[in-house]
């Protein structure tokens, strides 16, 4: 937790930023997590790693103008007071190793998750963001911005047409995320997987969608959203948005 202050307050002392803002439209509550590889660039959001979001409420943090492999995402039934259970478990899907407040260093969110991904100031002068199914789904979300870029998005209620294989249910008996093919490791092999695009599999060619099975379920219901590890080549999955406009965005749940 230290060294997530030092980076805020480097930020605060006059680091150029945009302004994210964080919505919850969904009728339940929402523990939205944030995590930054730090392998990948020390500079980080200034706000904390998770938090409570009650349906109806938004919050609006700055964020680094050159974030980089930053997601966002969002936790499902979760009870932060059990210490007999590890952080990553506390929720029902979305869980990250740390508890309310995500770990810096391991805290990126255990599938199903609806995750949103960013990085800002990128390869050829733009902004790359995406909403990733890759890991399954647990909360309808979209990405807008204020400077016209396009919109990624998943607003489809995935949990209510989730195939029986896929579900993932939570302590309360509500499905509360859809596994990816891989994450319920339908082939039974997650190390040599094409569900999984690893092994044998890991390269475009070798692990073309028609190879990973519900991938239409996933792509036909948020066709703007990165449905699986290869999806680039839909077009539909990986968007930009030029760093020069200094976009401000807004990820909302249940839009």
């Amino acid at each position: 937790m230290k060294s997530q202050l030092a980076y805020s307050f480097a930020l605060a002392a006059g680091v150029s930023a945009r302004t994210f803002t964080v919505t919850n439209k969904c009728s339940y509550t929402v523990w939205p997590a944030l995590f930054t590889d730090l392998n990948v660039a020390k500079n980080v959001p200034s706000q904390p790693t998770g938090w409570e979001a009650a349906p109806g409420t938004s919050v609006s943090f700055q964020v680094p103008d050159d974030w980089k492999a930053g997601r966002i995402w969002g936790r499902r039934e979760c009870d932060f007071t059990d210490n007999t259970k590890p952080g990553y478990l506390q929720c029902a899907s979305g869980g990250c190793n740390g508890g309310l407040l995500c770990d810096t260093a391991t805290g990126t969110g255990v599938p199903p998750a609806t995750v949103a991904e960013w990085t800002l100031a990128g390869d050829g002068g733009a902004d790359w963001y995406d909403v990733s199914l890759v890991d399954g789904f647990n909360i309808p979300m979209a990405v807008t911005n204020n400077v016209g870029c396009p919109v990624p998005d998943c607003k489809a209620d995935l949990d209510a047409t989730c195939p029986t294989e896929l579900k993932k249910i939570g302590p309360s008996g509500a499905v509360v995320g859809c596994n990816s093919s891989c994450n319920a490791n339908l082939d039974g092999n997650q190390a040599n997987s094409p569900n999984c695009c690893s092994g044998s599999f890991n390269t475009p060619a070798t692990c073309p969608s028609s190879r990973v099975a519900f991938y239409s379920f996933f792509k036909s219901a948020c066709p703007n959203s990165y449905a699986y590890a290869y999806d680039e080549s839909s077009g539909t999955a990986l968007w930009t948005c030029p760093t020069a406009k200094k976009a401000d965005f807004t990820l909302t749940f249940c839009p």
